[in-house]
């Protein structure tokens, strides 16, 4: 810590944090062996955080991220789309096929950012604010391959689909990994039989690129 920052404001902040990577919640006891401070201070930093619905606590008496943050969320996907456009622009005018960014909101799987080709004929429109389940889609189906692969020293690589979504259009999309809070993917959709062999690599690295302009 420096004179300049605040030592309370950074333990929220690491409360919200150490929530936000659980799905279970956390108790006062294992909050505070995590900070390194006693329970009274977590008490306190809980009980802030409550006041302004980043953190509820259940019946069990485990704290978990509150519905406030899906209110600061809401303001993270023009910031979030404005990052992955360069990638998706170049993706798209490379491939000659429409080009998104979706994250996970909920159970579904929501196109924050489209970019269409600019040279072609025809292709796929694919609107931002699209949503489907996780489970269909090259979108969805990348994402959920990531979660399966966490932990493990494997690249999820990219998955391919054909008409799950549209009928007559193939999909390609490979997950962002590495970026703390943002759980999406990159991907294509074009009106094809099948996707061609080059296309998934340039999803991965234009995937790739689209992680490290949001670290």
């Amino acid at each position: 810590m420096t004179a300049e920052t605040s030592q309370t404001l950074d333990r929220g902040l690491r409360v919200l944090k150490l929530l936000a990577d659980t799905d279970h919640g956390l108790t006062v006891t294992e909050l505070s062996n995590k900070l390194g401070v006693n329970r009274t201070v977590v008490y306190r930093l809980l009980a802030t955080l409550e006041q302004h619905a980043l953190v509820r606590r259940d019946v069990g008496g485990r704290a978990r991220v509150g519905l406030g943050v899906l209110r600061l969320g809401r303001q993270v996907h023009p910031l979030v789309r404005e990052a992955a456009l360069p990638a998706l622009r170049s993706l798209a005018e490379d491939i000659g096929a429409t080009a998104h960014l979706t994250l996970v909101d909920g159970t579904e799987a929501l196109a924050v950012a489209v970019v269409e080709p600019t040279w072609t004929d025809y292709h796929v429109a694919y609107r931002t604010g699209f949503r489907h389940p996780l489970d269909r889609g090259a979108a969805g189906r990348a994402i959920l391959a990531a979660r399966a692969a966490t932990g493990s020293v494997e690249d999820p690589g990219y998955t391919l689909t054909h008409g799950e979504l549209e009928a007559g259009a193939s999909g390609a999309a490979a997950p962002l990994v590495g970026v703390t809070g943002v759980e999406g993917s990159v991907g294509v959709v074009m009106l094809a039989d099948s996707v061609p062999e080059r296309v998934g690599p340039r999803v991965v690295d234009a995937a790739k690129e689209v992680a490290e302009a949001l670290r």
